[in-house]
């Protein structure tokens, strides 16, 4: 099976979407012959990696994508905030990159020589695919993910994170090539049921439910902790309003109990000042540590040397660190909103109720005290979450599935795949 594979952000060292493309894309290649059409500025990093058995091809669209990205940090006052914004500029730069995918493999597209095409990224609904439309050969799209309101109790967080235009996000849906993108589409991968929610009804037959987060086992894996009286509490994300990482420090800050743990924050970000001033005021230098953004490697290893792991985000998407945390094998405490709130469920992690700021800080002392105060229940959360995370998680079992999608797409089965019948992976276990 030969395939072409659009992954505009596709970069082995780009964290969040663009690492996630080029797994994904990387894994799909152990199963098929693949060719990722990318844009040029990740060639750097592409070609000193590469992309396991993928062909790759740049498409050079930096006359277009230049000027806007510049402008778009302009607007937005940095690449940290106003992501609403980001995605509106995206619209013409997107469109310039399928537009120079099909001039590049038209040829190819029309003499057969590729039996579909799968857009990988970008993976937000709001942009769409023309490539849909002209593609001779069956087209999938996705995984795809977005359409998580902001939650009602954190209007302070939406000014801070410049968030405005969020209000008119629903008008993607008259835009050109919208409509055309889920009608002509073979296949589409959604993640979570605030995606699913917010595509066409008349789509529903082709959609297949498709976390679109995922863990590389060599990088994100577990390890046999010591009893330790001392617990480690890790928090690993960016440092902006709507993770809300001063809801951890402020639990530090109103229990004793959890002083005699330590807390490590991986992350870097707008909020740093704040939270920095915050453990100064309160005497926290000895039990909290702010380590800065680090390399996927590091973050892996200080989730191994960790026990739980907290998460306050309150309005996270896909929430692929979430996953990360628990194929290593930790105890993890999130908000009980959005994808965490899938991928925390029954006995493999703690889920806190959506609330005001002040309500998550009080649940979060909760939480995390009863964790602390038993390491027996932290192992076996730990246990149960690494299970769930290599079963479905893992890039390999995610490109698996993938290709079985491909041959209900060409006719050669005849039943839709469903993702969660997934089976478990060959590898042995491991006890964590």
């Amino acid at each position: 099976m030969r395939v072409l594979l659009l992954a505009d952000c596709c970069n082995p060292d780009w964290p969040s979407l663009p690492i996630v493309g080029y797994k994904y894309a990387k894994a799909i290649a152990n199963y098929a012959d693949v060719v990722v059409a990318t844009q040029i500025r990740n060639q750097p990093n592409i070609s000193r990696d590469g992309l396991g058995n993928a062909e790759v091809v740049y498409l050079d669209t930096e006359a277009i994508a230049a000027p806007i990205s510049r402008l778009a940090s302009l607007l937005r006052g940095g690449a940290q905030k106003a992501w609403t914004l980001q995605m509106a500029m995206d619209y013409p730069t997107y469109l310039a990159f399928e537009w120079y995918a099909w001039r590049t493999f038209k040829p190819q597209l029309e003499r057969g020589e590729f039996d579909l095409v799968h857009r990988i990224t970008p993976m937000t609904p709001t942009l769409p695919s023309p490539m849909a439309s002209w593609s001779p050969v069956p087209f999938v799209l996705g995984p795809l993910n977005g359409n998580l309101p902001w939650p009602a109790a954190f209007t302070a967080e939406l000014k801070r994170e410049r968030e405005w235009l969020s209000k008119l996000r629903q008008f993607y849906k008259v835009m050109p090539f919208h409509q055309s993108t889920y009608s002509r589409s073979s296949a589409i991968l959604a993640a979570f049921d605030h995606t699913m929610a917010d595509l066409p009804e008349e789509s529903s037959a082709k959609v297949m439910n498709v976390p679109e987060v995922g863990i590389d086992p060599a990088v994100f894996s577990p390890t046999v902790r010591p009893k330790r009286d001392r617990l480690t509490i890790l928090y690993a994300g960016r440092l902006v309003p709507y993770k809300l990482p001063e809801v951890v420090i402020r639990a530090m800050i109103n229990s004793p109990q959890l002083q005699q743990h330590r807390l490590v924050m991986v992350g870097d970000g707008p909020e740093r000042p704040r939270l920095e001033q915050l453990i100064a005021e309160h005497n926290l230098g000895h039990c909290v540590d702010l380590l800065g953004q680090k390399p996927q490697a590091e973050v892996g290893q200080l989730m191994r040397e960790a026990d739980i792991f907290a998460f306050p985000s309150i309005r996270e998407l896909g929430a692929g660190v979430v996953v990360e945390a628990m194929a290593c094998g930790m105890a993890c405490v999130v908000v009980d909103y959005g994808g965490p709130a899938t991928l925390i469920q029954g006995d493999r992690g703690v889920k806190v109720p959506l609330g005001t700021f002040d309500q998550l800080v009080d649940r979060f002392v909760v939480e995390l005290e009863a964790l602390v105060g038993n390491p027996d229940r932290v192992r076996e959360l730990g246990q149960t979450a690494y299970h769930h995370a290599m079963t479905y998680y893992s890039w390999d079992a995610k490109a698996r599935k993938t290709l079985e999608l491909y041959d209900w797409v060409l006719g050669k089965t005849p039943t839709k795949p469903d993702f969660w019948e997934q089976p478990i992976q060959s590898q042995a276990f491991q006890e964590v």
